[in-house]
């Protein structure tokens, strides 16, 4: 297939679209992207020399096709420490270590039953959580919520203690009012017996391939050493020099269909100009919810027109704090700590330093941390002055003890909207909207917010691979592009973004 495709956005899945184009086909891409940055939310911020990895992103995956893409885009360096002749453009081997901060204590995430954890709970809780788990053996609830999803997998007392508070501080809503679809893409074949089966592994020294280990339980990763946007710039780049365009700052305002054909679309740029460009396909990885709104030329019937309407979404905050080390009150191997205490509105905390030593300006006497906050684009926490909400942000890792008074050297805060496509409301009706869609001969939803799915970053490059296959091969079927990520062996938990 010849021709032009224009790609709406510059994420993981857009980019790799425009790279495989390149790769595989005579089709040159144009890519156009509503935001100043590379990378969507897996792109890498930059503060005074300190970069930040929005979300916290894994390198980590089940399909060969994405590790071998990763690899050849920033090949693997294992050094033993910080090595000053170390190259740029490299993965480096991390670790991760991720637990629960829970009555002001340490629990493991993805949460084992060691002696540690069984002691922290104490004995009254750890009995409860055995019966609670017996009774979730005999009683199987039907999963028509996530809160039922997570009980049947863990008992009520420890869904209740380790994902009921953490769950509803995400979506804005309690797990119960949460289609269990969410836990089926996030968490699925974690459980009690998953736990117990890779404690037992272990305890044997038995060899585990990947895909026999759930990936909630991957031990070690690879990480860009600048973060995961220096990944996507590379890509970027390469795109550039293969001879497709890539416009920053630029909406696609109207897709233009006749016959059932995307023909155009109508992009705004920043300074209010809109122009009209030709396509012979068009890639969407822009949110389902914008991308109906922006139809135009074509008949959309009204159901569907509410349904993506109503599409919901939560938003994110991630305050970045520099911290002095000699004021940091607890020892932090992390890269991620879960929040699951009440009294505080902090969902999760990273710890850049551990993800990569290089992320960090001054490693050695500085902890550069980002605490994240999920809201909704117009709440009190969104509208809240970026003064205000470092002060709280540095006030609530105080409250809960984990660094001194006077602990933070500098901040800043990035706020992301429609980070994540949520499941509640009229997602009952994507169904609909995605045949809707499909019914445009040449146009293909891509992506975590193309496809309105939790998609991790490997995911969204799945979908965008399978699309270039598909027009490689002259293919309109695009069931292949929606069914990655459905596969229950696949999935990631909650922590991966």
């Amino acid at each position: 297939m010849k021709g032009k495709a224009i790609i709406a956005g510059a994420g993981p899945a857009g980019l790799t679209a425009a790279y495989e184009l390149l790769r595989q086909t005579e089709i040159v891409p144009e890519v156009y992207e509503e935001s100043a940055f590379i990378g969507g939310i897996s792109r890498t911020a930059r503060y005074k020399g300190n970069h930040m990895d929005i979300g916290g992103h894994r390198f980590f995956s089940k399909e060969d096709a994405v590790t071998r893409w990763w690899e050849e885009m920033l090949p693997p360096q294992f050094p033993d420490g910080p090595d000053p002749a170390l190259t740029d453009d490299v993965m480096l081997l991390r670790q991760r270590i991720s637990r629960i901060y829970f009555l002001r204590k340490f629990f493991d995430y993805p949460v084992s039953l060691k002696r540690e954890t069984l002691v922290g709970m104490g004995f009254e809780r750890t009995l409860k959580v055995g019966f609670g788990y017996l009774h979730s053996c005999l009683r199987k609830l039907p999963e028509t919520s996530l809160e039922n999803f997570y009980i049947n997998r863990f008992g009520r007392p420890l869904y209740e203690m380790f994902f009921e508070d953490y769950t509803e501080k995400v979506w804005g809503i309690h797990p119960s009012q949460l289609g269990a679809d969410w836990g089926s893409q996030r968490v699925k074949g974690l459980s009690i017996t998953a736990v117990l089966a890779d404690m037992l592994a272990r305890a044997m020294h038995r060899s585990r391939s990947a895909e026999k280990v759930q990936t909630s339980l991957i031990e070690q990763f690879i990480y860009p050493k600048y973060g995961p946007g220096q990944l996507w710039e590379k890509v970027a780049d390469k795109v550039r020099e293969g001879g497709g365009s890539l416009a920053l700052e630029s909406r696609v305002c109207a897709v233009n269909v006749q016959e059932n054909k995307v023909v155009s679309v109508s992009v705004q740029e920043k300074d209010g100009s809109v122009s009209e460009h030709p396509c012979d396909c068009f890639l969407s990885s822009m949110p389902v919810k914008d991308l109906v709104a922006a139809l135009r030329g074509i008949d959309i019937p009204a159901d569907v027109a509410a349904a993506a309407a109503a599409l919901p979404y939560r938003d994110f905050i991630t305050v970045g704090l520099c911290l002095d080390k000699k004021k940091v009150l607890r020892e932090l191997p992390d890269t991620w700590i879960y929040i699951q205490e009440r009294d505080v509105k902090l969902g999760r905390l990273q710890v850049f330093n551990n993800w990569s030593p290089y992320l960090v300006a001054d490693p050695e006497k500085t902890l550069w941390m980002g605490l994240e906050y999920f809201c909704t684009e117009g709440d009190a926490l969104w509208e809240m002055s970026d003064a205000d909400f470092i002060a709280m942000a540095a006030g609530e890792l105080e409250k809960i003890g984990l660094v001194e008074s006077g602990a933070v050297l500098d901040a800043c805060r990035i706020k992301v909207r429609k980070a994540y496509p949520a499941y509640f409301g009229s997602y009952a009706q994507m169904d609909a909207i995605r045949t809707f869609l499909d019914s445009i001969e040449n146009l293909w939803c891509i992506g975590r917010n193309g496809q309105h799915r939790y998609n991790n970053m490997d995911h969204s490059m799945m979908t965008a691979m399978e699309c270039v296959r598909s027009l490689r091969e002259g293919s309109t079927d695009k069931s292949a592009v929606w069914n990655v990520n459905t596969d229950e062996a696949y999935h990631e938990s909650k922590e991966s973004r």
